[in-house]
């Protein structure tokens, strides 16, 4: 796929997954024009080479994966995240105030910039749990309209908002959704969406979005700006590299994590056991032992891929003086002394000649010494699958907030990269010394 073409799709992709819940769902919708094989965790697997298979988790992760025809030796896994930070709908959601507005109570998700929320129409989706005739069944419902606003506060009601306003998320943050006579309409609105009625809903997992479009800018077009960026960049572009390629020695594993920005300590989070179940079953499927399965890993790779930052124009004092990553110069290596991040020399390099052999550019980052930065989840994901991992990302601005920068070339680079990463593999020779087979290698 051309660099601008898989960017569009990107976009596209961007636009159309609001949260966590719609990033997989298109994900699988993607899988099943693919003629990918869906499994279901509550039930009994039958696995064949050659085929690929997917799995998903709380409607919100999901696991895909593809069988070489020959044995294989390992597993070459991909891991990203599909949330953002966002404002996610309280129970009892919706306040009136002095019987002339009504407002939706809500809560941050994550660490965002609040301030980048206020003044944009906004909307609502997630998933709703209704009552049926069948029994309890989920649904995912997305408003897709501008439906609400946050209001900033007047400069001349609030003087001192330039110069440094800590923002209060029980106070400045609650959406403005209507006037008093729209009270319980929101409840309404979402019930329709859902095809229920308001009392047939059991229960919400609801997230505000920004309604605004991603969009090309600079002067040659050579940024990306949208919302979600960050981690979505990096699960779709690994995703197309996962569809294109051949695996032939390993089992290729493109895993999509939920909660990343919350601390991953959940069922489908990355220190839950969503992907040590998975390895198992196809170890298990494949009438291998335990002993094989720990073999396998010895010889198995993971990316843990979360966008990184890029040096800010503006603010250039606040990047380390060696490791100073550029939008559209390559795939950020990250490193950290105390292991936030879960490169060291051996992964580190292994990672640079996969680099080398997609034929894409490779840059360093490292928090400023006296700065603390921020983890992903290669290192949580470790608790439960010990394996050699890098943690690698795409460099942009702007992170955490409701409208992002990235590049249009780095989105091309870790598509290549992910090609060629899942079509080989990694085979630990001894302790410390590592063969890469790539695709074509007997």
């Amino acid at each position: 796929m051309k660099e601008e073409n898989i960017n569009r799709a990107l976009i596209s992709f961007l636009d159309e997954s609001p949260n966590a819940f719609f990033a997989v769902k298109n994900f699988c919708e993607m899988l099943r024009i693919e003629g990918a094989v869906q499994l279901h965790e509550g039930e009994s697997w039958v696995l064949e080479a050659g085929k690929t298979y997917y799995v998903t988790r709380n409607d919100s992760a999901m696991i895909s994966f593809t069988i070489p025809k020959e044995d294989y030796v390992g597993f070459q896994i991909i891991a990203s995240h599909s949330d953002s930070p966002s404002f996610k709908v309280k129970t009892n959601s919706e306040i009136t105030v002095e019987e002339k507005y009504s407002k939706l109570n809500t809560e941050k998700y994550g660490g965002m910039i609040c301030s980048s929320w206020l003044d944009r129409p906004l909307s609502v989706a997630g998933r709703v749990v209704v009552s049926t005739d069948s029994g309890v069944e989920t649904r995912l419902i997305n408003v897709d309209r501008d439906i609400m606003i946050i209001p900033n506060l007047a400069i001349h009601m609030n003087r001192g908002v330039n110069d440094g306003y800590a923002f209060n998320a029980q106070v400045d943050m609650l959406p403005l959704i209507g006037s008093k006579d729209k009270k319980d309409a929101f409840l309404k609105i979402v019930s329709e969406i859902a095809g229920v009625s308001p009392e047939e809903i059991l229960d919400t997992d609801l997230y505000l979005y920004n309604r605004q479009k991603g969009c090309f800018v600079g002067i040659d077009e050579e940024y990306i700006s949208s919302p979600r960026l960050d981690d979505l960049q990096c699960a779709f572009a690994s995703f197309v590299g996962f569809i294109k390629s051949k695996p032939s020695k390993s089992v290729a594993v493109h895993y999509v994590a939920d909660n990343e920005e919350v601390g991953s300590g959940t069922k489908q989070g990355a220190a839950g056991t969503f992907l040590k179940d998975v390895l198992r079953r196809i170890n298990d499927c494949l009438d291998k032992t335990e002993e094989d399965y720990l073999k396998s890993l010895a010889s198995s790779f993971m990316i843990s891929a979360d966008n990184a930052h890029a040096l800010h124009p503006n603010h250039t004092e606040k990047a380390d003086p060696t490791n100073r990553p550029h939008i559209n110069e390559g795939i950020v290596i990250k490193y950290s002394a105390n292991q936030l991040y879960t490169t060291d020399a051996i992964s580190g390099a292994i990672f640079r000649k996969f680099c080398e052999e997609a034929e894409v550019p490779y840059q360093t980052f490292a928090n400023r010494s006296d700065a603390a930065g921020g983890s992903t989840l290669g290192n949580i994901s470790q608790v439960q699958v010990s394996l050699n991992t890098v943690d690698i990302g795409l460099a942009q601005l702007a992170m955490h907030s409701s409208f992002e920068t990235a590049g249009v070339k780095d989105t091309n680079y870790l598509t290549k990269l992910a090609e060629v990463f899942f079509s080989s593999s990694v085979v630990e020779k001894n302790s410390g010394c590592y063969d890469i087979i790539k695709a074509d290698k007997k």
